[in-house]
């Protein structure tokens, strides 16, 4: 009962409220309305009035003569009493004023508002207390093109006066609010029982109470719908919730097979979810293990994230999904390099994705490095084409002997620049681009022999020979052109470095079922040990001048080892007991 009589007075005491407020808005417009009509008419008149004396100063040339004071035959005339009229000049001199008889010691009125307005749109007017009698006046100027006349009645339309007038409104009004009062009283009754019952029902369908025995009568009228709507509510409520703990496992069991670490803190930083990828990577980094997500902040390499996560703590921000606000940056802990990145969220909560880069910041330096020593290798060649180039064009009485050996000297630098920008291809098209390689079955033997008939003139002219033991059986699943460059780069290496007078053996040695093992040996110097973990490096030379002699462009065995690693093998080298250097590598059959 107490709630009944409650919420049916908070609705009484609010249509008080709202019902005076009008009443009081009504009334000021009522107001001003009326206050706007008689100002209306009052400056009508004063217009009228100002019309007349400039009718009349002109008919008697009032100003030619300067018999101002005829003018007072004009109060007689005037429809309201106590009217001041003025007369100025252009410089804003008073030549005439039905108030004051001796307008010499009057001040200049070209100041005054209604004068100004005069000036600047033909004429003006304003209420103000006049200095003269103390009393608020309406002036009323209007611009007569060589001088002004200015108008002035008792501004007196009072509040007291118009409200006496209108005294049948307040009776409609309290009316009005007495008949709305009981109309409401029993508007309100009615609504609050409906109410309670709305409320009863509510209360029993949120305790999973059984509500089909409820009152019949309240669901014949308009709560009815509501309390249809209520249970249909409910129902889809209750699916959306299955429907989000079963969405909620899955993104649990997604975050725990994603190879990324990733767990989203609370604005407090108190962990949200963390898979154990997360915990993983922050162990590796820091240099104490934990389980706990939030041991992230106490690790000096994620001081970023904590100083980027404090900055937007207490900065309002409202951004797009794809505008929120994040840092990423790189760290490198021993051998490993994790990509750091964190998102800040519109509701201050974050999340940290730690993403193990190794490999690609890795591939990332090695690009970079082989950049450097590129740029350092066609240095050399071009500029001795440069240098030969430059000694014929200055040098036009050159011998022709001479002028010959320099452009062989050109040529020659430019196939080894040939020469070192296709390895340069080559090796980035196997790096890059290995899936675009055709493979297929080839067998072995013809490509192999078709390199040694390729070399056969640099071979013979240092006196070498080279040796085939690989049947005609072994079929290998490879790409015919990186083969061929396996081949080739392997014996161009034994032509420059192994000396004159040496033997190149080819064999194959065992195969499984996976793979062919070969054995590429030759019988020349060898290279010291400490050179052996190095050979394969792109540009390594062990040693730098005499490679240069020989044209090596630095990059063939890096294409050997990247070839072969590309058909699935794997390639090691070191040098014979009875000399000389042997590569052992294998190759996939399938």
């Amino acid at each position: 009962m107490v709630v009944k009589q409650t919420f049916r007075k908070r609705i009484l005491v609010n249509f008080l409220i709202v019902f005076s407020i009008f009443s009081v808005a009504v009334l000021v417009y009522q107001y001003d309305r009326e206050r706007n009509y008689r100002t209306g008419q009052l400056e009508n008149t004063l217009d009228n009035i100002s019309e007349v004396t400039h009718r009349y100063i002109e008919h008697k040339k009032v100003f030619e003569t300067g018999d101002f004071k005829s003018l007072d035959t004009l109060k007689s005339l005037l429809p309201i009493t106590n009217t001041r009229v003025t007369v100025l000049d252009l410089s804003g001199k008073v030549v005439y004023d039905s108030f004051v008889d001796d307008v010499v010691h009057l001040e200049n009125h070209l100041q005054r508002p209604e004068v100004q307005k005069a000036i600047h749109q033909g004429k003006g007017s304003s209420i103000r207390l006049s200095t003269t009698t103390n009393q608020k006046y309406y002036y009323y100027a209007k611009n007569c093109n060589s001088y002004f006349v200015r108008t002035a009645a008792l501004y007196n339309v009072d509040i007291v006066n118009f409200l006496k007038t209108e005294r049948i409104f307040w009776v409609f009004i309290f009316l009005l609010l007495v008949l709305m009062s009981v109309l409401f009283y029993f508007t309100t009754r009615r609504l609050s029982d409906f109410i309670i019952k709305l409320k009863d029902f509510a209360l029993k369908a949120g305790q999973n109470e059984d509500i089909s025995k409820m009152d019949s009568n309240f669901q014949d009228n308009e709560l009815g719908v509501i309390r249809r709507q209520i249970i249909q509510i409910y129902d889809n409520l209750k699916k959306a919730k299955d429907e989000l703990t079963n969405e909620k496992e899955k993104l649990y069991g997604h975050l725990h097979v994603l190879k990324e670490g990733i767990s989203i803190f609370s604005p407090e930083k108190h962990k949200i979810l963390a898979n154990s990828h997360f915990i993983q990577f922050i162990n590796m980094i820091s240099d104490k293990s934990t389980i706990s997500a939030e041991h992230i902040f106490t690790i000096p390499e994620f001081e970023k994230v904590l100083e980027f996560v404090d900055q937007y703590r207490e900065t309002d921000f409202n951004a797009p999904i794809k505008e929120l606000p994040h840092i990423e940056y790189i760290i490198e802990k021993g051998e490993k390099f994790f990509h750091i990145r964190c998102i800040i969220f519109v509701d201050r909560s974050f999340e940290v994705l730690i993403s193990d880069v190794t490999k690609p910041e890795k591939q990332k330096l090695l690009k970079q490095q082989l950049t450097s020593n590129i740029a350092h290798e066609l240095k050399t060649p071009l500029a001795s084409i440069k240098g030969y180039l430059e000694t014929i064009l200055n040098n036009p009485n050159i011998p022709e002997e001479k002028k010959k050996y320099f452009i062989e000297k050109a040529f020659a630098q430019s196939e080894r620049l040939t020469d070192l920008l296709n390895d340069i291809s080559l090796l980035n098209n196997i790096e890059d681009a290995g899936g675009l390689f055709e493979f297929k079955s080839l067998v072995l033997k013809p490509v192999i022999f078709d390199v040694v008939e390729n070399l056969r003139h640099r071979l013979e002219a240092k006196n070498m020979d080279c040796k085939v033991d690989v049947g005609k059986d072994v079929v290998v699943h490879g790409n015919e052109s990186l083969l061929f460059s396996i081949f080739q780069n392997l014996i161009e290496n034994s032509i420059n470095y192994a000396g004159n007078n040496t033997t190149i053996s080819i064999r194959k040695y065992l195969e499984d079922d996976k793979f062919y093992y070969f054995q590429y040996s030759d019988s020349g110097v060898g290279i010291l040990e400490e050179h052996l973990p190095r050979i394969f490096e792109r540009f390594y030379r062990v040693d730098y001048g005499r490679s240069r002699e020989t044209g090596g462009t630095g990059l063939g065995l890096a294409i050997v080892k990247n070839a072969v690693l590309l058909h699935k093998g794997q390639i090691s080298v070191r040098n014979k007991p009875e000399g000389g250097l042997e590569f052992l590598f294998s190759l996939s059959k399938n």
